[in-house]
């Protein structure tokens, strides 16, 4: 496994900063005329960032790739929908201290890190506070100290932003501290790193997770199947085979998923690569995301042609979040 890894992970750090981060740019090398397409004439504040290997899996010449329509700054981004919000989770009143939300019996979220490989349009926390809310030196002794004294917490989930962006270094130690809390159970990563920039799934990387002493489960986050390309799939398995629960969200997307044989193709080609299908859910209502969504009556007659065609397993569980809730709503 060594010998292959060496030839998959060339230096990720060096693969992130030289992402996409110009619309005219991505355009072009898609041959694109951005001249043709409604873009967001000012996405500075919510930049475009995307790692080459996810563009690869575009078509070139194609303005509606659904994988395009995920990370494309437009002007839909504008429009006002009423509803929506800077935080519609509800994740700044769940926050318990700096870096810490607790919403949910048992379990606690951590900030690990505000950055992200790629910047998704449709993100529910693409206008969250992270200077104020992600874990530094001292808030990390905090949180841990809150996970500690609360014998109830059998989970621990990363989030951010995405996890894995930490380094080898720091992320090692913040496993080997969440593995010396004794009543955790399981630690959960919830990260799109291995779909954007796979050759973050390093030796050193896998090495720690297979030492944890909490079971480790990933929530990978595949919304087309397009996004499964070879070099994402050797990730997946290099993470099945170090001992990894490997499940799949996928948020519901105009024009990108809302297609039944698409979250099918989905379904399958996950499951083919050790992945199953955990989660469907509806947007999250965030502030220039309106024009993603699904409506919710469609997103039922959806779910139901996929339990007419996949088996149970392979059949996501619809859900949307409520801020105040306590638990994910089930909608089928």
């Amino acid at each position: 496994m060594e010998q292959h890894l060496s030839t998959v992970t060339a230096d990720w750090q060096r693969q992130l900063a030289e992402a996409f981060s110009s619309v005219d740019e991505l355009c072009h090398h898609l041959r694109i005329d951005p001249a043709t397409l409604p873009l967001l004439p000012n996405y500075h504040a919510f930049p475009l960032r995307v790692p080459r290997g996810f563009v690869d899996c575009m078509e070139a010449g194609n303005p509606n790739d659904p994988l395009l329509r995920q990370v494309l700054p437009t002007q839909a981004e504008l429009h006002p929908y009423p509803g929506y919000s800077d935080d519609p989770v509800g994740d700044l009143p769940a926050s318990a201290a700096a870096g810490v939300i607790h919403k949910y019996h048992g379990r606690v979220l951590l900030i690990a890190t505000g950055g992200c490989a790629v910047h998704c349009r449709y993100c529910f926390r693409r206008n969250f506070p992270y200077g104020e809310q992600q874990l530094s030196t001292q808030k990390l002794a905090q949180a841990l100290a809150y996970i500690d004294q609360r014998q109830e917490i059998s989970e621990a989930i990363l989030s951010g932003g995405d996890p894995l962006l930490l380094n080898d270094d720091k992320f090692a130690r913040l496993i080997q501290s969440l593995s010396d809390i004794e009543h955790l159970q399981r630690i959960r990563i919830h990260s799109r790193i291995p779909l954007v920039l796979p050759s973050r799934i390093s030796d050193e990387l896998l090495s720690t997770l297979s030492r944890s002493r909490p079971k480790v489960v990933l929530v990978t986050h595949v919304n087309h199947a397009n996004e499964l390309s070879p070099a994402v799939t050797a990730a997946l398995s290099h993470l099945h085979a170090a001992g990894v629960t490997l499940l799949n969200q996928s948020v519901l997307l105009a024009g990108v998923n809302d297609q039944a044989q698409v979250l099918i193709t989905l379904s399958e080609k996950l499951f083919a690569h050790g992945v199953l299908p955990y989660y469907l859910h509806l947007l999250d209502k965030a502030r220039g995301t309106g024009h993603f969504e699904v409506d919710e009556a469609d997103a039922r007659q959806l779910m139901q042609q996929l339990q007419q065609q996949l088996p149970g397993y392979l059949v996501p569980k619809l859900v949307r979040e409520q801020a105040g809730a306590a638990h994910k709503i089930s909608l089928l």
